[in-house]
């Protein structure tokens, strides 16, 4: 059962909300806690048993966490030298922490990547005729994992920075973590974002309601016109590369990054409609990211959720160390302020990229497409003041139309070149993929129809060429900070229903499902 799948959508979300509505308000999170734990299972089955063991494990380390605060504090009073008592309460409640992050990142790390570590080490090893050292290995990983671990080291990570404090409601802490609308694609919610307002059991309301009815169809639009109706072409072509030649790698890999941010982005709308029936603010994790000007703006505006934990919670850790602070105050003297304040920040943005990379999964195409941005970043960092010379030089405005477009052209390359290596059957698959983008270039297969005999005809093309148009006009809109949900909540009950209907009647009609094509399972659930 998936977010998009009928019985998700025509039966088990219904059924919840209705025993929400009926239910008294001081026992309604037990029904979305219910509802969340049966979710779970139905996708996970016995490997529930990880997520029913990292929310034991966050509450009682927190109970922890503020156990030791307690201590310090009663010891504080009748200590009049308190230099000692605060190292040792410096001390303890750090390796708390540490004990925490390995615990749940190790937990992360045995079951995601011990197959990628062990084959990597005997590949060493065969590489200097020695036999494999390490057995083949592989874990059943529980789906969302990567996203209610990140949820769980946030919690851990606040409670110890006093953020928060320490939640002694066990089944507070549990709905937070297993919350159904998010545990399989995100966003990654923070404790702050949810925990409270899950608990609160706030009535049904009827503009929550629909309008988390127009964020979930827009939601399905997005996959089941676009995404779905892609991915037999890109399919094809990533299964089979060597048969095909650089102008179908082109857009193979344009269709991917279609495909992907309807899936990806599309499922969001769902969970977050959903969440928003309940009165749950659920975070946004897109904001037109098409519209970006750079590599570090797309990743401010591409899974923001993801952007900002490991900004929060490894960027800035990282650049307030020691070393890191050192660092600068010699780079600052010896390159001057630019270069200065840029050297610092290398090992905080690798460190952040690298994870990036590994947290989408065990592959060194993952790795690589880390760092393709962290490189990306950093040189658009290092060049910014000679950017702006040039164009000042040349009286360009950067508002100015043509550099707008040169802009988007720029990042269309950047992005889908990210996404040709970031889909690709493994860095070799990717790498060959690239080269024949240059080696094997001909315009022939626009021409003479074969582009149309890769799963996707010409009439595909078209329905998703406007359903594109739809998408980037209501972009716009956005951009420009014209909320079209209002607009249509404002028409009256007719015309406002006749929207729906109308929207629902064009996805039956054109939406891609049925004999012929296959449906996109949800991509990050996957990572």
């Amino acid at each position: 059962m998936s977010y998009l799948s009928p019985i998700y959508l025509i039966i088990f979300l219904p059924l919840v909300l209705l025993a929400y509505g009926i239910t008294p308000r001081k026992y309604r999170w037990s029904i979305l806690l219910i509802a969340s734990y049966t979710f779970f299972f139905l996708i996970s089955n016995k490997l529930i048993i990880y997520l029913v063991l990292s929310t034991i494990s966050i509450h009682g380390i927190g109970l922890w966490l503020d156990s030791c605060k307690k201590k310090y504090h009663e010891k504080e009073k009748n200590t009049e030298d308190t230099t000692e008592l605060k190292n040792w309460y410096k001390k303890k409640r750090h390796r708390i922490l540490i004990f925490a992050i390995l615990f749940h990142i190790g937990i992360l790390i045995f079951l995601k990547y011990s197959t990628f570590i062990f084959d990597n080490i005997n590949d060493i090893f065969n590489l200097v005729s020695l036999p494999k050292l390490l057995p083949e290995v592989k874990f059943a990983l529980p789906i969302g994992i990567s996203f209610y671990t990140l949820q769980a080291v946030s919690y851990i990570a606040d409670v110890y920075q006093e953020k928060i404090e320490a939640d002694d409601n066990l089944a507070r802490l549990a709905l937070y973590m297993s919350f159904f609308p998010t545990i399989m694609e995100g966003s990654i919610c923070r404790y702050s974002d949810t925990a409270q307002d899950l608990y609160k059991g706030e009535p049904l309301k009827y503009k929550n309601v629909t309008f988390g009815i127009q964020r979930v169809i827009w939601g399905i639009f997005k996959n089941l016109i676009i995404a779905d109706r892609l991915n037999a072409l890109v399919k094809t072509v990533f299964n089979d590369y060597t048969k095909y030649g650089g102008i179908i790698i082109i857009v193979a890999a344009a269709c991917y990054t279609i495909q992907l941010y309807m899936n990806f982005s599309g499922t969001i709308d769902v969970t977050i409609g959903v969440g928003e029936m309940f009165g749950i603010k659920i975070p946004e994790n897109f904001k037109q990211p098409f519209f970006s000007r750079t590599a570090s703006e797309f990743w401010q505006r591409w899974h923001i959720t993801l952007g900002t934990w490991f900004k929060d919670y490894i960027f800035y850790p990282l650049s307030l160390t020691k070393f890191v602070k050192k660092l600068g105050k010699k780079s600052r003297k010896k390159f001057g302020k630019h270069i200065g304040q840029i050297i610092p920040t290398i090992i905080p943005l690798l460190a952040v990229w690298l994870c990036n990379g590994l947290w989408h999964g065990d592959r060194w195409s993952y790795i690589f497409f880390g760092v393709y941005y962290f490189v990306l970043i950093l040189l658009g960092k290092i060049i910014e003041p000679w950017n702006k010379k040039i164009l000042l030089a040349l009286k360009i405005k950067r508002e100015n139309i043509f550099y707008r477009c040169f802009q988007f052209i720029k990042m269309l390359i950047i992005i889908f070149t990210g996404e040709l290596f970031f889909r690709a059957n493994g860095l070799k698959a990717g790498l060959i993929m690239f080269k024949s983008i240059f080696t094997k270039f001909s315009w022939g297969a626009l021409t003479d129809g074969s582009i149309f005999k890769l799963g996707v005809s010409q009439s595909d093309f078209i329905i998703v060429f406007i359903a594109l148009i739809i998408i980037f006009i209501f972009g716009v809109l956005n951009e420009k900070g014209i909320c079209i949900r209002e607009k249509v909540a404002s028409w009256n009950i007719v015309w406002r229903w006749s929207f729906y209907y109308s929207v629902l009647l064009i996805i039956i009609i054109f939406g891609a499902y049925g004999p012929g094509y296959i449906p996109v399972e949800l991509i990050y659930a996957g990572f």
